[in-house]
């Protein structure tokens, strides 16, 4: 049965070139939907398999005769394109230099960032894995330096008419039910943040995106994977810091862009939309000498 997205219903149809195929079989090997299989020395398509094609493109990569076209489900045969060379990848210590080499940006060069370098970003957003194809992640891109500050302001206006979430009454009501950890980090971190952000905000200082020349807010349908837009937000940091950019992900935005109100309706964010990630990015104000050895939570190789 097809896996009906708010972007995709139905299936994507498999065309083969059968003059060109070699019959290795590679194609029915990496099919993970199902319709795909070989009788009387041909590849055959069943739609009617499991979940038939959700156009996730496998067999047309993997297909060394390029015989297999997708078209459907937002896939067309454009889009596939060469593999880049080997040689073009990363190594692991070129992307173990950019990983460490990232740090959380705040402070920022008054430059803005080109529409080229914002182009270049959203195209590798485009490559990032997702739980179902197609992806379903939504990006509101705020460039320059006066709709960030707009927007900055917009949400100190929100977090006001909200912060009676986070008083100690509701607070103590939903303790019970959100557990003390839960309870204990709303309280220390998340009560005082409204009236703080918006004090900075009245004294024109930015404490929410920092005067960042560049924010983008991921989010994603709710038929999408919950995490889809976290990754998609990653291949942005990532990204841009590839292009000389400092990034920060903010995450006190999502909460209180999750429910029905002004600002959702403002800047086009479907309320039903999974709750997002907000990313900054500007050109470093200071750079940084030394990077920082962080340390995991915890490492369990299971032995059983």
């Amino acid at each position: 049965m097809p896996i009906a997205t708010r972007r995709a219903k139905g299936n994507a149809e498999v065309i083969i070139d059968y003059e060109q195929c070699s019959l290795c079989g590679l194609c029915v090997e990496v099919c993970k939907g199902g319709p795909l299989f070989i009788h009387n020395d041909q590849v055959c398509v069943d739609y009617t398999i499991f979940f038939g094609c959700i156009g996730c493109g496998q067999c047309a990569a993997v297909c060394p005769q390029r015989c297999i076209v997708i078209e459907g489900r937002e896939l067309h045969g454009e889009d596939m394109v060469e593999m880049p060379p080997r040689e073009n990848w990363a190594d692991y210590e070129q992307l173990y230099g950019l990983l460490l080499g990232r740090r959380s940006t705040r402070d920022f060069k008054n430059r803005e960032v080109e529409a080229e370098v914002i182009q270049k970003i959203l195209e590798a957003v485009a490559t990032a894995p997702m739980g179902l194809p197609p992806s379903e992640v939504e990006i509101l891109v705020l460039q320059g330096f006066t709709r960030v500050r707009q927007f900055a302001q917009d949400m100190a206006d929100v977090f006001n008419a909200k912060k009676w979430i986070f008083s100690p009454l509701v607070l103590g009501l939903m303790r019970p039910f959100i557990g003390k950890e839960a309870y204990d980090l709303m309280k220390t971190f998340a009560a005082p943040l409204p009236d703080f952000f918006s004090d900075k905000i009245s004294q024109g200082e930015d404490w929410l995106l920092y005067d960042a020349p560049l924010a983008m807010y991921f989010h994603a349908a709710p038929t999408s994977d919950p995490l889809d837009s976290a990754i998609a937000a990653t291949y942005a940091m990532l990204a841009a810091e590839s292009l000389g950019l400092g990034t920060c992900m903010i995450g006190t935005v999502a909460p209180f862009l999750k429910y029905k109100n002004k600002i959702g309706d403002k800047y086009g964010i479907p309320q039903d939309n999974n709750q997002g990630l907000m990313v900054i990015f500007g050109y470093p104000k200071y750079k940084y000498t030394r990077s920082i050895k962080r340390s995991l939570g915890g490492i369990n190789f299971y032995q059983g």
